[in-house]
């Protein structure tokens, strides 16, 4: 039949004159088919049967099936059902997600050493997942995953030497509540505090101030519960070497079950927040670094606007007010017209009238505003210069206890990339820090990137743990800049468009950074999907970090890599047998 259908078509053709010369190529097409002809095609068509049948099984047994219906009959053309018991977790900003087969929440020590030991021994993943807070979800993993949560006691507070005893599971916040009545405190903060303590330590974290270290350095002893090894007692006395390596460990080395912390006397800032500029920044900049206990800038894209805020201990409060000159109502005034201004351009006047918007916060009148049009640059721009008038009409002064005052409202859900790199000492600082800030907004401006405020810039000093970011033995500041895309909305299309942007945004951000010798925090450093990229990224972080010693000690404590996911194994691959 398909060779009289052919010949059909072909005598048509050939009723033109121009097309006597297929006549030829006719007959032959219309002779019979050769038994040989047709075995082959019969052969071929079986081949394509029983590739589509080996395919349909290989999906059907690819998908987890539950230990309780393994005995049940496959029903065609169902895919098998997934275990109930998965664990569905994801970070905050709900850019990183998995579903876990197993997350375990032992309550004691006995029961953390035994889920490891039982792990090494079946050779099963087992990652410290810490409380999730990190961007780039470096505590997740698939295989499975175990949480502190129910470790999260005061287990000791010396009044005299300023120490305190805790579980690794307890959140900053409550070990900040504990340490009140007892008149101590932690001597930094990050700019949220529900981070588990553990967590807190291992992937670096920081506050701002450029004489305060990063957490890591407040950290004077651990136990550290290891799949290959158990429980092990570390300080700078007991194995100083593995000490300092495992307190930025990113969980790779063990997991931190108990902690001991340098506290410091609860106190009082008074915090100073005002807006310059640029030229003004950069005038005054050594003396605000060496002259203020904590600093940080904000800097808003598309504007002449820095916000500079500096927290100071109330003995070296100098101004005369307390208060802001105006209140929280003018100071929103602005922003909230715009918000109503912009929902009758992009949604109804109806919303714009809605007497709800007077009883939202800042950041929840930005992200609102952002979520109208997130990747417009002039929206963007209307938005970020929004954001300086309110930073101008926010100027003033506040006291607090240092816990309140260092804290800050971060806003929605966010994609964020930080970087870290030196600038020079205090007697002899380098301006890189300036110098870096305004080529990328000088990039920003060029690239026409839709960039929201603000770019935050904060500064520690160095740290003694070598695979920390700010790690250095000389008397170094070290800056942080991060950049931020929010993701207002729950719409996936959306969020992906935002995605990409951002990474776009991070990619701009990154060709600055080896002028710099600028490294990103191991929270939000994330793992590029290109091979090339990858290789690049882990060239980079082998000249900066003793890579070759963390993975010594990963093999000596963890040989099966229970600890491990797949974020560590493509930053840290083992090339050869680690000796």
């Amino acid at each position: 039949m398909r060779h009289l259908l052919l010949s059909r078509l072909l005598l048509r053709r050939s009723s033109n004159p121009t097309a006597s010369h297929h006549i030829p190529l006719l007959r032959a097409l219309s002779s019979a088919p050769s038994p040989a002809s047709s075995d082959a095609d019969l052969r071929k068509y079986a081949g394509y049967a029983l590739l589509l049948l080996g395919c349909g099984a290989a999906t059907y047994y690819s998908f987890p099936f539950p230990a309780d219906a393994l005995h049940k009959k496959a029903v065609p053309f169902k895919y098998a059902p997934l275990p109930e018991d998965l664990h569905a977790v994801s970070n905050w900003s709900a850019t990183h997600e998995v579903h876990a087969r197993v997350l375990l929440q032992p309550d004691s020590l006995p029961a953390l050493e035994d889920a490891l030991a039982t792990a090494h021994k079946e050779r099963r993943k087992l990652r410290p997942l810490g409380s999730g807070l990190s961007p780039n979800g470096i505590g997740l993993s698939r295989a499975g995953m175990v949480s502190l949560a129910l470790m999260d006691k005061v287990l000791d507070v010396d009044v005299k030497k300023k120490t305190v005893t805790v579980q690794a599971g307890i959140r900053v916040a409550e070990l900040v509540d504990a340490l009140k009545e007892h008149g101590l405190t932690l001597q930094n903060f990050a700019s949220i505090r529900e981070q588990q303590v553990g967590g807190f330590i291992q992937v670096g974290a920081h506050g701002t101030g450029a004489r305060l270290p990063p957490v890591d350095e407040q950290v004077i002893s651990m136990k550290l519960v290891t799949p290959a090894k158990g429980t092990i007692e570390l300080s700078k006395e007991k194995d100083p070497e593995l000490f300092y390596l495992a307190r930025c460990g990113l969980g790779g080395l063990g997991v931190v079950a108990e902690v001991t912390l340098q506290c410091v006397e609860r106190h009082q800032l008074v915090e100073h927040t005002f807006v310059s500029n640029a030229d003004e920044v950069k005038k005054n900049h050594k003396k605000w670094l060496s002259e203020n206990k904590h600093i940080k800038y904000l800097w808003i894209p598309y504007t002449d606007t820095v916000v500079v805020v500096q927290c100071n201990p109330p003995s070296n409060w100098r101004s005369p007010k307390l208060t802001s000159k105006y209140g929280r109502d003018e100071a929103l005034q602005h922003v909230r017209n715009l918000y109503r201004e912009s929902l009758k351009k992009y949604r109804t006047e109806t919303e714009s009238n809605d007497p709800e918007i007077d009883k939202l916060s800042f950041t929840e009148l930005r992200d609102k505003l952002l979520a109208l049009d997130p990747l417009d640059k002039d929206h963007v721009m209307k938005v970020n210069k929004a954001e300086a008038e309110y930073w101008k009409k926010s100027e003033g002064y506040r006291m607090g206890w240092s816990d309140e005052i260092l804290g800050f409202d971060c806003g929605g859900q966010q994609w964020v990339s930080e970087n870290c790199f030196p600038t020079g000492s205090l007697a002899k600082p380098s301006m890189k820090d300036l110098d870096y800030v305004e080529k990328l907004l000088q990039l920003i401006e060029k690239e026409d990137i839709p960039a929201p405020a603000p770019i935050e810039q904060r500064w520690t000093a160095h740290s003694k743990s070598p695979m920390s970011p700010a790690s250095s033995s000389e008397e170094d500041v070290f800056s942080w800049v991060g950049v931020i895309m929010y993701l207002p909305t729950s719409d996936a299309r959306q969020r992906k468009e935002i995605t990409e942007e951002f990474f776009n945004y991070r990619s701009l951000a990154q060709s600055l950074w080896d002028d710099y010798s600028a490294y990103e925090h191991w929270a939000k450093i994330e793992v590029p999907k290109d091979k090339d990229e990858l290789a690049e990224l882990q060239d980079r972080l082998r000249k900066r970090f003793p890579v070759d010693a963390y993975n010594k000690a990963r093999m000596e404590l963890d040989p099966n890599k229970v600890l491990s996911n797949a974020k560590l194994e493509k930053l840290f691959p083992v090339l050869e047998p680690v000796k």
